[in-house]
């Protein structure tokens, strides 16, 4: 996948979105308007242009942005941070939250999956969804289950979901299996073995269920429906 081109045609759908009004209520950010998230990704995307320079994270963070105009800064900042990516190529050593890939590969993922579901927020404020590519899809699937969810977060058990299942997802002709616990979440490529509920359903449905931008009637269930909204409260903690 070409993620920078990505980058590039997805968070210019967020710009184009947000000029249509800065103040309208995020159905999926109680809270928040348009002109928080604008603000939200400019600072997630200036933050990550900082990491790629430096390689670690910045100190102190973060500065003042108050005074800065809202559309303007976010412009600025999606600019600068394909170009920093476009910079750094894929294989500059950097700080990530992924055990598995401390490269600057890791945040060309990213920048794609926070953007989309942003763009969908604002999108959604308008009442103006546009879709989501399958590719786009499967691989936010992906990302979210691991690192996002799966990974070394949960071994003193500072969970308010202690659910002890298996789960399964499928989406696009793919299939995860993931077992949860009170301190582990494991993230297995494939549907063997039993899974007391399962998930399922059109890729960019069940990626937006899973990041809490859809409900459970955009998806398909099936098992045990304590273990499926346990799961969603695991992958809220782990997004926070």
């Amino acid at each position: 996948m070409r993620y920078l081109d990505r980058l590039r045609s997805e968070s210019a759908r967020l710009g184009d979105v947000a000029r249509t009004g800065l103040g309208a209520a995020v159905p999926s950010c109680p809270g928040w308007t348009v002109d928080d998230v604008v603000r939200h990704v400019a600072q997630v995307y200036v933050h990550k242009v900082e990491v790629l320079r430096h390689g670690e994270l910045p100190d102190p963070w973060p500065p003042d942005f108050s005074g800065l105009d809202s559309l303007k800064w976010y412009d600025e900042a999606r600019h600068a941070v394909v170009d920093a990516l476009a910079e750094a190529g894929t294989d500059r050593p950097t700080w990530t939250f992924n055990p598995r890939d401390s490269t600057s590969a890791f945040w060309h993922r990213r920048m794609v999956h926070e953007t989309v579901i942003h763009r969908i927020d604002v999108e959604q404020a308008h009442d103006a969804v546009s879709p989501i590519d399958p590719e786009i899809a499967l691989d936010g699937i992906d990302e979210v289950l691991y690192p996002t969810v799966g990974g070394p977060w949960w071994e003193e058990g500072d969970t308010e979901f202690p659910v002890d299942a298996t789960i399964r997802l499928t989406a696009g002709g793919r299939s995860w299996t993931v077992a949860v616990d009170a301190t582990s979440v494991d993230v297995r490529q494939g549907a063997e073995g039993f899974a007391a509920a399962e998930v399922g359903g059109d890729p960019a449905a069940v990626y937006l269920w899973l990041w809490g931008r859809a409900g459970e009637d955009a998806i398909e269930l099936a098992g045990d429906p304590d273990v499926v909204r346990a799961f969603r409260g695991r992958i809220s903690e782990a997004s926070q």
